[in-house]
């Protein structure tokens, strides 16, 4: 287990009033980024990168989102 990948759920506050969360997509390559949009300028900040199914469980957990619908954004 020397290289082994540390897994740690670490609850993360984000604030609701000011942000949304939104999955990134890329058109061309199929990447998938999971983060929050700012609502009063728009920018999107990138907080983990989804590979599968799992990353998504994982994003949801970590900030408490449970079965909000979450946007995606092209």
């Amino acid at each position: 287990m020397l290289f082994a990948k540390r897994i740690h759920q670490e609850v993360r506050p984000w604030n609701s009033a000011k942000h949304t969360p939104a999955i990134r997509c890329s058109i061309c390559t199929g990447e998938q980024e999971a983060g929050f949009i700012d609502r009063q300028t728009g920018a999107f900040t990138g907080v983990m990168l989804l590979q599968n199914e799992h990353d998504l469980d994982s994003f949801r957990a970590t900030y408490r989102l449970g079965d909000m619908n979450i946007r995606k954004i092209y």
